[in-house]
């Protein structure tokens, strides 16, 4: 038995041998892109919803129709992002600060017309502390009692058009279909060892992988852990940020 056959890495080959098998992985990879191509044309065709684009969310400015969240522009994109009630901002949703911290900046979809902005059910003096401790400068705001689909469930991406004072709600997705806008997904794909979680499929002797909490909480040593002393793991970059011993979950989650 070889080292390598130990080791249960792939077999090691010289460069033309890893090109051939590079080359027929390609052809999967292509026709997965086009496969997306097509799936993304197809959701262009979606049929639309109107929806009350004068419903009020309440931001830094106080109340406003929900239609001034285009800031001008034609195409909106939101993120829904979940609250608990009266946590601190250590016991905030672990899910979505990945969502959101991956849209710090907005200035490619700007740059298409499209608008961006993160809401949720929190009450505003609680959401704009975190804001501010979290340090996002993309508009956040308050949909606590926003009708659906602008308030309602949260852990959505959802895309509205405007049609001057009309509303339409074109696209959401949720779950897995989020993942498009972490690219730090995307690229540990690319990597030898992937993301290390226990549903994916590696080689036989590849480290064995865990459940999804390296990517949502972690203590203050960055060891991945589910329990009072974490935080959502860029949290621990954020300047006052301290150990913690509980994630004060008291309240209602939305």
């Amino acid at each position: 038995m070889t080292t390598n056959e130990l080791s249960g890495r792939p077999p090691i080959v010289d460069l033309d041998t890893w090109q051939a098998a590079r080359d027929e992985l390609l052809i999967r990879e292509k026709a997965h892109t086009r496969e997306g191509d097509a799936i993304a044309a197809a959701r262009r065709r979606l049929p639309m919803v109107e929806i009350d684009g004068g419903a009020e969310v309440v931001g830094p400015d106080g109340p406003v129709p929900f239609r001034e969240l285009f800031q001008g522009r034609d195409e909106l994109l939101v993120y829904q992002h979940m609250w608990h009630d009266g946590a601190p901002h250590q016991g905030q949703c672990e899910g979505c600060t990945v969502a959101a911290w991956h849209l710090r900046d907005a200035s490619y979809l700007n740059a298409r017309g499209v608008s961006f902005a993160v809401l949720t059910p929190g009450r505003w003096d609680e959401v704009a502390r975190f804001v501010d401790f979290m340090g996002y400068t993309q508009p956040w705001y308050s949909v606590r009692d926003a009708p659906e689909p602008i308030g309602g469930d949260m852990g959505y991406f959802s895309c509205f058009l405007r049609d001057g004072e009309r509303v339409f709600l074109t696209y959401r997705t949720t779950d897995r279909g989020t993942e498009a806008a972490s690219g730090s997904f995307a690229l540990l794909d690319m990597t030898p060892y992937g993301r290390g979680e226990a549903w994916q499929d590696t080689p036989a002797g590849w480290p064995e992988g865990e459940q999804p909490c390296w990517y949502w909480r972690t203590d203050v040593d960055g060891k991945p852990v589910w329990g009072p002393t974490s935080r959502p793991a860029p949290q621990w970059t954020r300047p006052g940020a301290t150990p913690e011993t509980t994630l004060g979950r008291t309240g209602a989650h939305h």
